[in-house]
């Protein structure tokens, strides 16, 4: 640990000597350690170790704001002493509903020739490290980011597994990025993205025996979201900025407040695949929950027509059939997509609604998000731009009885439009309404600290597959990619599972791979892509699953798996536990799993039958070693 005859250190490279400690700061079971050292060039700079190897190298730290360079020439002038951070808090969607959070922390002030001062608060638990900047400095009362100059150095044979971010305001009428595109796995660190703008978070990389998951989390709407920088010259990566155009109308690109400016948290998972994985950071770095209705926060599945029937669907006796879909299969809702403004009305829609809770089925309502900044046409748009809208549009849903809103096609990263999203939260959440974004950023724990945001898209989801024949032939490993980056520590919408035909589209995945992805991926709300069609197609028992299947989770954890290849994840609801698992390769994968922690219980296994798009279905107990094969493109789930 720091002691207090560090204070007066510089972190300066000539200043430093073979004599002089270094702060290091460790995990509370001590396998993680940080540690500060100087630059050359008189910065500051962090490497991360886990049982003494390196799993980050040296890497900068600092901001640039207008007015102060804290980058450069900085001095260590105050080290606080390292205490325990300890949280305990509830989830109603995740990997887990009770969680403890458990660090190590402690603070560096460090500053420049001008004396301009700046924290820098670093936090190691047994599963990760967490920092972020304050500046609270008198002498600049005003604080406009210019720059973060944060860089994570893997080790140059490291792997990386990792998303690239699109243009902004290219692609289908201008509605880019939306976090929708595919993996790069296992590339050497360092290659270039194939966009300027960048990688998403979360990044996942191997450095020997570990794996590290890069992140952010505590975005307040004060900060734009981060993304690494699309050069990484020799494995070292930096953050990135979202593009000029990224931004709300008349408002910011980056962090510019008056008084304190605090960064959002720069977070890494490490350690074993399973210890990043099960990681919480996400959610634990979080702001704590805002005063919300529990008995609103209902997370469910829902019927959706949109996904295989497109446009021509919404309309009134369609949506009417789809209630009934969702009465039968007991699930909680039925989402009515876009332009039902123009081809059912809001008076229809309250029939609707008034239907659907005779049946116990909630109503969800799809909204344009956008103003100018990009072409679509699809309605209800521009009614949620302002608070004034908000306020009344929310109102008259919530008095029709209306229970959530998905809303889509945002514009990107910026300052303006993460404020943006914090708004449409909060207005909501005043109104009592559920939430989904669509065409939108990764969560980056919103769900902790707003309740009723169910989930978000942020993915090449389920639709994909249904536009191009080329986005169905990659699913499989895509699918098999998303428990370990974009649905890590956040729900997701990837609207999964169909059973029947996807029209013009030739599936390559089999039944027990679709029905496997309803327990692998974490959303709030599940919206299934599959119609009453294809649910027709499918054996009793397969039905009785799904009309069963939780809404939430009280634990979860990987069981096996490698990303891109494949997933077994095992997760608990009260005394039941589900364990779901898919195989993207093109070979059978035979497997023995070790389901000891579920203990001595009997269920069933339902998988891949011998023909295709037949299911099977057969009784097994956990005891300690189960073993599964897995066909190609295939997969299981087991109720135990």
């Amino acid at each position: 640990m720091a002691k207090t005859c560090l204070v007066a250190l510089t972190l300066a490279a000539s200043a430093m000597t073979a004599a002089a400690a270094q702060p290091v700061l460790t995990s509370p079971d001590h396998h993680i350690s940080v540690k500060l050292q100087a630059t050359a060039g008189g910065g500051v700079a962090y490497s991360i170790s886990r049982d003494g190897k390196p799993v980050l190298l040296a890497s900068e730290l600092g901001l640039q704001l207008q007015g102060a360079d804290l980058t450069n020439g900085l001095t260590l002038t105050a080290t606080s002493k390292a205490r325990t951070v300890s949280d305990q808090y509830q989830m109603a969607v995740g990997k887990k509903s009770s969680i403890s959070y458990r660090a190590n922390e402690q603070t560096y002030t460090v500053r420049n020739a001008q004396q301009q001062a700046m924290d820098i608060v670093f936090r190691v638990s047994n599963d990760g490290v967490a920092f972020r900047y304050i500046v609270a400095e008198p002498s600049l009362p005003h604080k406009k980011l210019i720059q973060e100059r944060t860089t994570f150095a893997l080790p140059p044979a490291a792997k990386a597994w990792l998303q690239p971010i699109a243009v902004a305001q290219t692609g289908w009428s201008r509605t880019n990025p939306s976090y929708e595109e595919h993996y790069q796995m296992d590339i050497p660190v360092g290659t270039a993205s194939p966009s300027p703008a960048g990688w998403v978070f979360p990044a996942l990389f191997k450095s020997g025996d570990n794996w590290v998951a890069i992140s952010e989390a505590g975005m307040d709407g004060s900060f734009q979201a981060s993304r690494l920088a699309p050069e990484s010259a020799g494995g070292k990566y930096s953050i990135g900025n979202p593009m000029a155009v990224e931004i709300y109308p008349g408002g910011g690109l980056l962090a510019d407040v008056d008084d304190t400016l605090t960064s959002p948290w720069r977070l890494l998972a490490l350690g074993s695949l399973k210890t990043v994985t099960n990681s919480t950071l996400g959610t634990d770095l979080a702001a704590p929950a805002i005063a919300f209705d529990k008995q609103l926060v209902k997370p469910g599945h829902a019927s959706w027509s949109w996904a295989l029937m497109k446009d021509d669907a919404t309309v009134f006796d369609v949506q009417k059939k789809f209630i009934d879909y969702a009465a039968d299969m007991h699930w909680d809702y039925t989402l009515i997509d876009a332009d039902w403004d123009r081809k059912i009305g809001y008076d229809k829609i309250k029939e609707l609604v008034d239907y659907a809770a005779t049946k116990q089925v909630g109503i969800l309502l799809w909204y344009n998000s956008s103003g100018p900044w990009n072409a679509t046409e699809y309605s209800p748009k521009s009614q949620l731009l302002t608070h004034e809208q908000r306020v009344a549009e929310f109102k008259r849903l919530h008095d029709m009885g209306v229970k959530g809103v998905k809303i889509d096609f945002f514009n990107g990263d910026a300052q303006s439009m993460i404020a943006y999203y914090v708004n449409i939260l909060r207005d909501a959440a005043d109104a009592g309404l559920l939430v989904n974004f669509h065409g939108a950023t990764l969560p980056r724990g919103w769900t902790r600290t707003w309740p009723n945001l169910m989930t978000m898209e942020a993915v090449r989801g389920m639709e994909f597959t249904t536009f191009e024949q080329a986005d169905e032939d990659k699913m499989p490993t895509h699918a098999a990619m998303l428990p370990f980056a974009r649905n890590l520590f956040d729900p997701m919408d990837f609207t999964p599972m169909v059973f029947g035909d996807i029209p013009k589209i030739k599936r390559t995945s089999s039944n027990g791979f679709e029905l496997a992805t309803s327990v692998l991926y974490i959303s709030g709300i599940q919206h299934f892509a599959e119609i009453p069609e294809g649910m027709a197609t499918v054996p009793a028992y397969v039905k009785s699953f799904l009309q069963e299947l939780p809404r939430s989770w009280d634990d979860s954890r990987l069981v096996d798996g490698y990303p891109g290849q494949y997933a077994v994840i095992a997760r608990r609801f009260g005394d039941t536990w589900y364990i779901a698992g898919i195989n993207a390769t093109s070979a059978d994968k035979a497997l023995t799993l070790d389901l000891s922690f579920v203990g001595a219980k009997h269920g069933v296994i339902i998988g891949d039958g011998s023909a295709e798009r037949d299911f099977s279905q057969r009784s097994i107990a956990a005891g300690k070693k189960v073993v599964v094969t897995i066909k190609p493109h295939g997969g299981f789930v087991i109720k135990l």
